[in-house]
């Protein structure tokens, strides 16, 4: 089933096999601009922009997910199940619910909760608490040591909405589910990783707080997470 309805690669071997999955396909763009060699597009269809390069002679592939659950649950999907991909970090921006957080700080998840029907409707599965792989977690980590970029690790909020009719949530999910901050995919992307015997991780940067109401505007969110991409970089293979 190559090409797939949403990635138009005629062929595994024109995507690595660890993606970078930004949310923002202008991200992607960006990112292969300025920190790839040798770069190919496999990817324009809808506008979903994905390019393959090397990064230290080192051979990665970066791919916008879109926003949402279903979005990065299509993308990850096809390429995880068609494209032979073994692992796909997400990098992406976040909220923060912990008061401990500032606009840049950078959260490696060690999980995911979330309220969506995404994962039992996929697949059955009734958790709502997924993990993110423990080895490419481990290897994260090492890499921010070695960069010295201190790093925050744990729970994340994944939700289906943006905007939210009730208040307080963000006090309500830290205090009771331990969740340091909110986005829109890790939830999916972790449970397609599960499903189909592949590697998932996200690295977030905190673009905006629900406590402080601090917030940066749409160009830095795309340009200015810097430290994240970094280390995401040396993911490279």
């Amino acid at each position: 089933m190559i090409p797939t309805p949403h990635i138009e690669a005629k062929s595994p071997d024109l995507i690595a096999k660890t993606v970078l999955m930004p949310g923002d396909p202008l991200r992607a763009k960006y990112i292969a601009e300025k920190y790839l060699e040798n770069v190919t597009t496999f990817n324009t269809v809808r506008g979903m922009l994905g390019f393959t390069g090397t990064y230290k002679g080192r051979r990665i592939s970066v791919m916008g997910s879109g926003m949402g659950m279903p979005s990065i649950g299509i993308y990850s999907y096809e390429l995880f199940k068609f494209y032979d991909v073994e692992n796909i970090i997400r990098i992406g921006s976040c909220g923060a619910y912990s008061p401990d957080l500032k606009l840049y700080d950078v959260i490696i998840v060690k999980a995911a909760y979330s309220e969506s029907s995404f994962a039992f409707a996929q697949g059955k599965e009734t958790k709502d608490v997924l993990s993110a792989n423990a080895e490419l977690n481990e290897k994260l980590i090492n890499i921010a040591k070695n960069l010295n970029i201190p790093v925050h690790l744990g729970r994340i909020h994944s939700s289906d909405v943006f905007y939210r009719e009730e208040s307080g949530i963000h006090e309500k999910l830290y205090r009771e589910k331990g969740c340091l901050a909110v986005e829109m995919e890790s939830f999916a992307l972790f449970h397609n990783a599960n499903v189909l015997n592949k590697k998932a991780a996200c690295i977030l940067t905190v673009s905006d707080s629900l406590v402080t109401h601090e917030a940066t505007t749409s160009h830095e969110r795309q340009v200015a997470f810097e430290q994240m991409m970094k280390i995401a970089l040396e993911m490279a293979e």
